[in-house]
Order: C-alpha cells, then sequence, then structure tokens
C-alpha cells in the first residue's frame, strides 16, 4: 500500500502491465482498448494516418526500385542499347520514386520519428516480394520468415511507439533546437564526424563501418530537420502559418545539405560493397540514429513505461533480423550479354567462346586470361 501512495515499482509495473493489456485487448465490445478497437482508433488515427502514409510510400519506393531494374534488364537485351537515362520506363521509376519519398516526408508530420523511421523495412520486404512475382526472382524460404518477422516487427512497433501527439511549430523547433540535450547532442556527433571524416580522407579508410556511421550520423539532422519542416508545413496548413519564420528555412537548408552528402558516402558504400550488405547494415544504421534523434530531439519517449520501450525495442530487432534475412546471400543477377564464337569462320582455328567486355576496347577474355586483342595480333603474326 505505501508504495502505491508513494507511486513506487508497483505503481510502475501495472501501470506497464495495463498498457500491455489494453494494446493486445481485441474484439472487446463497447469500450474496448485493443489495437482493433475503436477507442484505440480514435487515440492513434493522426499517427495510424502518419504509417499509412510510410507504408504506401515505401511499398511505392519498391515498385519503382522494380521498374528501373526491370528497364535496365529490358535495354541490355537490346541489341543496340540506349542509355538508361532515355528510357521512359527508367524516369516513370524515378517519378514513382519521387512519390514515395514525398509519402515518407509527409508522415513525419503525422507520427513520431521513432514510428516512422523504423518502417523503412517495408520497402527492402516489399522490394523482394514485388521482384519475386513480377521479375520472375527466386523466393527462397529465409525471404519468407524475413518477412514474417519484418511484419511482426512493424505491427510492434505501431502498437507500442510513443504515443506523443506534438504541434510541431516553428516556436516548438526554436526551443528543441537551443535546448541543451540537443547542443551536447550536436557537439558529440560532430567530433565523431570529424574524427571519421579524418580517417576516411587522410588515412584512406573505407571501411563499410566507417562510411555507414557517416551516412548515419547525417541522417540523424536529416530526420530531425524533415520531421521539423514536414511538421511546420503541416502546422500551416492546419493552424497557422509557420512559413515566415527563420527556423523553417534554417531546417530546410540542414534537410537538404545533410541529404546531398548522405548520397555521397552511401554512393561511396555501394561501389566498394555488394549491395547484400550494404542495404541491411545501413538500415540498421539509420534507424538506429533516428531513433536516437527523436529520443533526444523531439523527447519522444519522455515518461514512457520499461515494458513499452522493451516491447519497441523487440519490434525494432524483428524487423532489423528481417532485412537481413531478406538480403542475405542474395548474388548479383548477371546481365544476360551475347557470346563471340570465332569456331564458325573459315580457316581459323576453333576457340572457345569469348565474353565481351562493355567496358573497354577489347572483345574480352580467353579462358587462359589472355587478352582476345592480343590473341589476334599473335595470329596475325604467325599467319
Amino acid at each position: 500500500m505505501a508504495a502505491r501512495a508513494l507511486g513506487g515499482p508497483g505503481d510502475a509495473a501495472s501501470a506497464a502491465l495495463d498498457e500491455l493489456s489494453r494494446n493486445f485487448t481485441y474484439g472487446a465490445l463497447g469500450a474496448g482498448n485493443g489495437s482493433l478497437s475503436r477507442a484505440w482508433y480514435r487515440r492513434n488515427q493522426i499517427h495510424l494516418f502518419g504509417v499509412f502514409l510510410a507504408i504506401l510510400g515505401n511499398l511505392i519506393i519498391s515498385i519503382s526500385l522494380n521498374i528501373q531494374k526491370y528497364s535496365h534488364l529490358r535495354l541490355a537485351r537490346q541489341q543496340h542499347p540506349r542509355p538508361f537515362f532515355k528510357s521512359v520506363l527508367w524516369w516513370g521509376g524515378v517519378a514513382l520514386m519521387a512519390v514515395g519519398e514525398t509519402g515518407n516526408f509527409a508522415a513525419y508530420g503525422f507520427a513520431p520519428v521513432t514510428l516512422i523511421a523504423p518502417l523503412g523495412c517495408m520497402s527492402v520486404t516489399g522490394s523482394a516480394f514485388i521482384s519475386a512475382v513480377f521479375l520472375k526472382e527466386n523466393l527462397r524460404a529465409s525471404d519468407l520468415l524475413g518477412m514474417t518477422l519484418a511484419f511482426a516487427g512493424s505491427y510492434l512497433l505501431v502498437n507500442f511507439a510513443p504515443n506523443i501527439t506534438q504541434a510541431i511549430s516553428a516556436r516548438t523547433i526554436q526551443c528543441y533546437f537551443v535546448g541543451w540535450q540537443f547542443l551536447i547532442y550536436v557537439i558529440l556527433e560532430i567530433l565523431i564526424f570529424c574524427i571519421l571524416l579524418y580517417f576516411y580522407k587522410r588515412k584512406g579508410m573505407k571501411h563499410i563501418v566507417i562510411l555507414l556511421t557517416l551516412v548515419a550520423l547525417l541522417a540523424s539532422l536529416t530526420v530531425i530537420s524533415v520531421k521539423a519542416v514536414s511538421g511546420m508545413i503541416t502546422f500551416s496548413v492546419t493552424d497557422k502559418m509557420q512559413l515566415t519564420y527563420p527556423i523553417f528555412y534554417i531546417m530546410f537548408i540542414i534537410m537538404i545539405a545533410s541529404c546531398v552528402f548522405q548520397v555521397k558516402f552511401l554512393n561511396q558504400a555501394t561501389r566498394l560493397y555488394n549491395t547484400a550488405i550494404v542495404v541491411p547494415v545501413n538500415h540498421v544504421f539509420f534507424t538506429t540514429s533516428a531513433i536516437i534523434a527523436g529520443i533526444i530531439f523531439y523527447k519522444e519517449f519522455l515518461g514512457a513505461a520499461f515494458l513499452t520501450i522493451f516491447i519497441y525495442i523487440l519490434g525494432c530487432l524483428l524487423s532489423f533480423l528481417g532485412v537481413f534475412l531478406v538480403t542475405r546471400n542474395r548474388e548479383k543477377e548477371l546481365l544476360p550479354q551475347s557470346y563471340i564464337d570465332f569456331g564458325n569462320i573459315p580457316g581459323k582455328q576453333t576457340l572457345d567462346k569469348i565474353q565481351p567486355d562493355p567496358n573497354g576496347l577489347s572483345y574480352g577474355t580467353l579462358p587462359d586470361g589472355s587478352d582476345s586483342t592480343q590473341s589476334q595480333s599473335g595470329e596475325k603474326k604467325e599467319a
């Protein structure tokens, strides 16, 4: 009794168990509190709209990636392939990519960062499913298991992410921007970024962890600024104009600059390492960085129960594991290329087939590794 009167551990545990019970109560008549009840829907309808925008945006991104991939495959099969940027189909994929990213951008204006950022797993798992259906790629058992884990993790995230509805006004962003928590966070982030950049530029260390940590540090600023810009635009539409405040344009510049440098380091990582490694590691780093940024800048887990935080972390881990399972051991598909067979040329010795080299002036390489142009010149000298 004394512990309950003083608000001790008994109250905290009881509140956490009550919240867990509310989130897993289904089909109750009347004032139900479960995740399928009307009461739960009314409490979370704004967040659910943001979740809907994020999931829809990620699925559209998955479709756009597969359309661009299909356009590359179709161009490679042509006898005289055109540059990919002259393909209408490729540009259609780019347009869909812009639509999907717009949906993600708008989602941050309606839901917390800690809810929207982990839902990026829908893009990876959705892309694997779409490519299996439309591009006839193999759908492995690990893909199905990964999709199941990602969906289960997303369900836990939607139910146990912080239920905080913030009116993102310019004055709110200004207060958060000069808060001591954020200032300490930015100073530490700048120090880590400069140290990693020194090793990357001066020491020539281009390990995947260094590159993707640089991307993640920039991503935290991107997420903070994206939510700020999106939230202020939403506030301007629903309540009062916020676009006249200087903080809006400061956040907009931070958003653009951080996105540009993110793309630079991410492209470097994809050039040096296999995409099957870069995608899951980048997803984990990006999501973790975004969650930390949401907790520090927007204080999204303030007052949350321990059990809620634990199940939220479990949902994140399930989505991470799902992404790893979907992307692991996924080999790069070789584009179909024609072979040149010298065996049909009269008066020539029968040779094995030679693979053309699209990046050089020679026909390719012979089975013993010698260059084909050198072999041809050697034949002329012997003749």
